[in-house]
């Protein structure tokens, strides 16, 4: 996601082996509650990190409390949150989310007028064959949903159809608080929200959305070769995508 306004931005990965405590609990474990599931700590039930908006971390389903736990058994010696991708999302989908609907809803339908599949590159054919290749069938399948969009090349900033623009933020809309934050910040993630689109409705992979938002890095990998810290952080992004897309298993 973009900032911490309207998008519920998950902290940047480089921070990662940054701690927040040491390890204060031994057992990890899953509690019922009245409409859904908790990760209780040596038996006590986990709260949202916020001290002005501190809630229980209740979750609808026992599947995602199963995720949250077992990020919460992970852990070593310290606490590292950016090593919790899926405690993170629920904790802004908890604390965050519901007042902030209509603006995430507004952020959706503002990727998609902007959407990185429709801007082409002017300059190289083979690039834009390229592109056209891996691009064409996902806009394809998102135009078949209604979600038409037209492509360009360049950069110059092309009008959308509302149609598809509201199909969109239609989709939104009609996701609970949990979907929703995750999928702005796939949006968010891969600049596209018809990538986003086909990772939340399973067409394809959270890795294969990652990598069809990057042709322009892997091209340029293909043809210069790859910068080892780029790829670390790559990877690492690659693997937060996949813990999260966890959450559209049943």
């Amino acid at each position: 996601m973009t900032d911490g306004s309207a998008t519920h931005s998950l902290p940047d990965i480089k921070n990662k082996a940054k701690g927040i405590a040491k390890r204060f609990y031994k057992d990890v474990s899953i509690g019922a509650v009245d409409g859904g599931y908790v990760v209780l700590l040596d038996g006590r039930q986990l709260k949202t990190p916020s001290q002005q908006n501190k809630q229980l971390l209740s979750v609808p389903t026992r599947h995602i409390s199963e995720l949250i736990a077992a990020e919460w058994a992970a852990q070593g010696e310290d606490i590292l949150p950016l090593t919790m991708p899926v405690t993170r999302l629920i904790n802004v989908a908890i604390e965050r989310t519901p007042d902030t609907r209509a603006d995430l809803i507004a952020e959706a339908r503002k990727y998609t007028a902007t959407d990185l599949l429709c801007y082409r590159s002017d300059e190289t054919r083979l690039y834009l064959e390229y592109q056209a290749k891996h691009w064409d069938p996902i806009l394809a399948w998102a135009g078949q949903r209604g979600v038409a969009l037209e492509t360009t090349l360049g950069l110059k900033v092309i009008a959308q159809k509302e149609t598809a623009l509201e199909t969109v933020a239609d989709y939104a809309r009609e996701l609970d608080d949990i979907k929703l934050t995750l999928f702005v910040h796939l949006i968010a993630t891969f600049g596209s929200a018809v990538l986003a689109l086909a990772v939340m409705e399973t067409h394809i992979s959270g890795a294969a959305g990652f990598e069809l938002s990057r042709l322009d890095e892997i091209w340029q990998i293909k043809h210069w070769g790859q910068v080892d810290d780029a790829k670390d952080r790559t990877d690492a992004i690659c693997a937060e995508i996949m813990a999260l897309c966890r959450l559209l298993e049943s």
